[in-house]
This record gives structure tokens, C-alpha cells and sequence, in this order.
């Protein structure tokens, strides 16, 4: 295998120095300006019968329909910028989320190494016997909370980490699940704990997007950021 390399391609000659200094067309615009605008006003006049003068009102008319056009491309542009400026904070706050916590709908827990894991039980109508049942990736029950009779809403919860035994059990992921009975009937209730958010992403068409573990998520969805 030869190990010559080749000085002759395309791209290095592209960054050779160029000994001749390429030629610039200046870019005609289409656009109307302001001069050009009195430009034809003044050949409207000149070319206009004497014996039927214009009236003043279209001209007057003609003026005001040409500063409203002006003012409204001009406003484009400057929303334009402002959309711009607006992307560029909106990157900036959502990469202060990195390393926070979302609350989402979730039926597990993470125990990190505060030693506590929070959460919400979401109840449409007041809920009697709420009972709150941690088990482990194994399936195994490591504790139950009695949160007793609560009234409608997002009725708050916190975990110590502790087993039944009160001895601290270890970080990582547990199961969760919520049960109660709402108007005599027992079920479960949906649960909405706190996760990691890992990352963010700008989307234009979807605003900010934050990524958790267990997927992506509209900032508009979360219920809270801590």
C-alpha cells in the first residue's frame, strides 16, 4: 500500500491562496422603495391631462397605500427577529431543566440517593382507603403507606426508601401502585411521580421537548418541575 498522499484534489486547491480576486455583481432587489415610489408619482403628474387634474384624495390615497405597505413588510421583518430572539431564549431556559425533575405519569418510583422518592395520586372524586403498595423489580411488596380517606385532586405523597422493617432499601426503580375506593367501588388511581430529565430539544412545531428514561415528553404536559 503506498503511503504518498496527494496534494493535487479539488478540495485542497480550494484552500490554496487565489492570486486573483474574484468579481462581486451587486444583487438588483425587485422591491419597490420610497424613491421609486415618488419617481412614478412625479410621471403620473407630468403625464396627466391639465384639464383633469388628479384629485387630491387619490393622491393622498396612493401615498397612504404605499407608507402601509412599507410598514408592513417592514413589520415582517422585524417579527422576523423577533422569532429568532424568542427560539434562542427559548433553548436557553429549557437547557436550565437538565438535571431537574418532571412530574409524569408514572406507575414506578425512583429511589435516588436523597433517600426519599415524591409523587402525586391523581383522585377525580374524594377516595376512601387509599393505599399506596411499593414492590420491587421482582414483584416482592416492600412497603405499604395508608393515606386514609382524601378528598378530590392531586393528593401528594412521599416515600422514605424504608421497608416495612424501617431498614433503607437500596436506590434504583420500584413499582408503585395506588388503590382506593371511590362511591363503593375499589380500583386503582393513576400516579404521577418525579423523573430525571436527562435532556431537552427545541422543536419548533412542538415547543420544548424534555427526555426522561422512560421517553419524551411536551414541556406544555408536565404538571411540575422540581
Amino acid at each position: 500500500m503506498s503511503n504518498d498522499i496527494s496534494t493535487s484534489s479539488s478540495y485542497l486547491d480550494s484552500l490554496r491562496w487565489q492570486d486573483t480576486t474574484p468579481t462581486t455583481t451587486e444583487e438588483q432587489s425587485d422591491a419597490l422603495t420610497q424613491e421609486d415610489f415618488f419617481s412614478l408619482l412625479t410621471q403620473q403628474l407630468s403625464f396627466q391631462d391639465p384639464s383633469k387634474p388628479a384629485d387630491n384624495d387619490q393622491m393622498i390615497a396612493q401615498m397612504t397605500n404605499f407608507t402601509m405597505a412599507e410598514g408592513i413588510s417592514n413589520l415582517n421583518s422585524n417579527f422576523e427577529s423577533l422569532a429568532a430572539s424568542m427560539t434562542s431564549n427559548s433553548a436557553l431556559q429549557a437547557s436550565t431543566l437538565v438535571g431537574k425533575q418532571a412530574l409524569l405519569e408514572s406507575d414506578s418510583l425512583d429511589l435516588n440517593a436523597t433517600g426519599e422518592a415524591k409523587g402525586s395520586v391523581v383522585a377525580e372524586s374524594p377516595v376512601d382507603s387509599l393505599t399506596l403498595r411499593i414492590t420491587d423489580e421482582s414483584g416482592q411488596l416492600v412497603r405499604s403507606i395508608d393515606l386514609g380517606s382524601q378528598s378530590a385532586g392531586a393528593i401528594r405523597f412521599a416515600w422514605d426508601g424504608k421497608n416495612e422493617a424501617g431498614e433503607r432499601l437500596p436506590e434504583g426503580e420500584y413499582n408503585i401502585v395506588a388503590e382506593g375506593s371511590t362511591n363503593g367501588e375499589f380500583s386503582s388511581l393513576p400516579i404521577a411521580t418525579f423523573k430525571n430529565i436527562e435532556s431537552v430539544n427545541i422543536n419548533g412545531a412542538n415547543g420544548i421537548i424534555i427526555n426522561t428514561k422512560e421517553g419524551a415528553v411536551r414541556l406544555t404536559d408536565v404538571a411540575e418541575i422540581a
